[in-house]
């Protein structure tokens, strides 16, 4: 079986990768084609590389900043369906500085390598996502970031991954397991592997995990999220090494969405959970319908909650449990939900959807 490694890769503009991105992440205009520009970027050094041996073609490895279900990681995942290479998904915080109890960074790329099915040539393209990356700042910053003398999951971990996003031949375990023999590894080389980091960097914001401004004193009230370009500075005063950023040159922020956005989400892309909802009472011969006013209703109560777009999956999935657990006795009927439907099984939600959004 011929990999995709091996195959001749069509090469997408901008513009065509910005226009597949579109049809699936609603919003983020401005972050679609910053990734855009950065993915077409990382095609042409990976084109270059091939046909000669040096080029001056520098990684577009990506630092995606913005609050809680503002659409990170979906825009990476993304990336990868467009672009067609093996993606994993990582959280920072999983990682310590080689030597102490956790996972070294090279067990990251052990899982791309698994994504990839054990083929290095196509692990060797793929897209690594780090998630809260802010919360690998250097302790010795300050109490915001938990003060304390030895850094074992801050900046040790942040000079680990400096290698990897560079690119380099590192060894890599070929099984991902806590008894793993270190003579059971292969050589992969991340020069060409897209390394895409993310984290909400709220205390620069002076803003909540959800976005919105946190004002103190009697009568504050919590403002808009702000619209501000944070610096390069400001990055390295809350605790990361120039260093390590400097290994992210596209620096790209994300925004708060709005509920017309989430109202978007929720019906406009091909994956959108409304019309996975539709097909699956389909195939009960139920006909489902959502009243706008319904929906809604599910955007403002994760708005609320500042569960973001990511939210919206678990709100729903509490509203329709009981139509989905009678679906299969209700054959050959129609069910249309509306809003007083979902306003009365929103009033219990509060604890099943905080725990599924997190």
């Amino acid at each position: 079986m011929e990999t995709s490694a091996r195959r001749e890769p069509t090469l997408l503009t901008p513009r065509q990768i910005f226009a597949r991105l579109d049809a699936y992440v609603i919003g983020q205009e401005a972050a679609k084609r910053a990734v855009a520009i950065a993915a077409y970027n990382h095609l042409k050094r990976i084109e270059a590389r091939r046909h000669r041996r040096g080029t001056l073609l520098k990684k577009s490895n990506m630092l995606l900043i913005g609050p809680t279900g503002s659409g990170k990681t979906h825009i990476a995942r993304q990336l990868a369906d467009i672009l067609s290479v093996p993606f994993t998904t990582v959280d920072a915080t999983e990682y310590t500085e080689a030597g102490y109890y956790g996972k070294d960074v090279e067990m990251m790329v052990a899982e791309l390598l698994i994504r990839a099915n054990h083929v290095v040539e196509d692990a060797q393209r793929g897209i690594i996502f780090i998630d809260e990356v802010d919360k690998i700042a250097r302790r010795s910053q300050g109490a915001r970031n938990g003060a304390g003398s030895r850094d074992i999951g801050g900046e040790g971990v942040q000079q680990a991954l400096l290698k990897l996003l560079e690119g380099r031949d590192v060894q890599v375990p070929i099984q991902v397991s806590a008894g793993w023999n270190r003579s059971d590894t292969v050589a992969l080389d991340t020069r060409d592997v897209l390394f895409i980091c993310a984290g909400t960097f709220s205390d620069l914001f002076g803003d909540g995990e959800d976005g919105h401004r946190r004002s103190l004193g009697f009568n504050a009230v919590d403002g808009p999220p702000r619209r501000r370009v944070l610096r390069t500075r400001e990055l390295v005063d809350y605790g990361m090494m120039a260093e390590f950023l400097g290994r992210l040159p596209v620096v790209v922020q994300l925004h708060l969405l709005g509920e017309d956005d989430l109202l978007r989400v929720l019906v406009e892309p091909p994956d959108a959970i409304t019309r996975e909802y539709r097909e699956l009472l389909a195939l009960d011969d139920v006909s489902l319908t959502f009243r706008e006013d319904a929906l809604r209703e599910v955007v403002r109560f994760s708005v609320s909650r500042g569960l973001g777009a990511r939210g919206l999956r678990s709100v729903l999935e509490h509203v329709m449990a009981d139509v989905m657990f009678e679906a299969p006795e209700r054959r050959a009927r129609s069910v249309v939900v509306d809003r007083g439907f979902v306003h009365e099984r929103l009033k219990t939600a509060d604890d099943a959807v905080a725990a599924a959004a997190h």
